[in-house]
């Protein structure tokens, strides 16, 4: 389903729609609220009242033109009706993730660190085998991910390089990306509007239901949020993949040995 913006012209601050006049509006619809030039200096501080009045909505005070944009997001009621849907999407994600990353091991014949498999891929960035093609799909390394395309379907897939041999990381948006790419969902029985703030909203309440779980990330001051029913696997913290590489690389008594310089990712 589309959504329709209306569009309230400010002239004044009367003008302003009420806060639960606001809150009744379906998530079908947007609102923009265009501030004459007599009101323009009004608008952050309208913006801000609205953010703290309007829990649940997506507030977006622009930066060079003088509007304001306001969407409900997916509530409460809809995640819960729908808990069962999105618990087997992330379990699909997490082995989809899973089956890929082997199959790109076995094409490109590399051998996985299974303690932090973006050790193994890391290297290969800014080289031909950085992205390519795998059957029917496509992959592109980037960051602390690897993307994957199904050139038939368009399926769409984030695989997490930094959870060890955890797979699953829900990242909203690219979690929603991948639910709204997948032929064999459609129709989702609940509508998405906003990628990662509705994702962010879903993986909230699913923590709150049990249903998903944070877990930490080999990366210092990063974690990632899972499916709480899977077969869970050993996610080695930064200060242990510091100190166990740093042991096998005793011999060199040049400098204290860093991980993450190691593999190019300076600390």
């Amino acid at each position: 389903m589309k959504r329709t913006t209306d569009i309230i012209n400010i002239g004044s601050i009367d003008q302003i729609p009420a806060i639960e006049a606001i809150r009744s509006i379906p998530r079908e619809r947007k609102l923009k609220l265009v501030f004459e030039k007599s009101v323009q200096s009004k608008r952050k501080t309208v913006g801000q009242n609205l953010k703290d009045n309007l829990l649940g909505f997506q507030i977006g005070i622009d930066t060079v033109e003088p509007e304001i944009h306001i969407a409900k997001l997916i509530t409460d009621q809809e995640i819960e009706g729908n808990q069962s849907f999105f618990e087997q999407c992330a379990k699909d994600y997490r082995q989809l993730g899973e089956e890929l990353i082997f199959k790109l091991v076995d094409q490109l014949d590399l051998v996985l660190n299974r303690d932090f498999p973006l050790e193994t891929f890391n290297s290969l960035k800014g080289e031909e085998q950085q992205s390519g093609e795998m059957g029917d799909w496509h992959y592109y390394l980037h960051g602390f991910h690897c993307a994957f395309k199904n050139v038939g379907t368009g399926q769409f897939i984030e695989v997490p390089l930094v959870f060890g041999l955890e797979f699953g990381d829900l990242d909203p948006y690219f979690f929603m990306d991948f639910i709204k790419s997948t032929p064999k969902y459609q129709p989702i029985p609940v509508d998405i509007f906003e990628d990662y703030a509705d994702g962010a909203r879903i993986n909230e309440k699913m923590i709150s239901l049990g249903k998903f779980e944070k877990i930490n990330s080999n990366v210092a001051g990063r974690y990632g949020t899972v499916v709480t029913n899977r077969q869970k696997v050993e996610i080695k913290s930064y200060l242990e993949l510091n100190k166990l590489y740093g042991e096998q690389k005793s011999q060199n008594k040049k400098q204290p040995f860093n991980f993450w310089r190691l593999i190019g990712l300076k600390k």
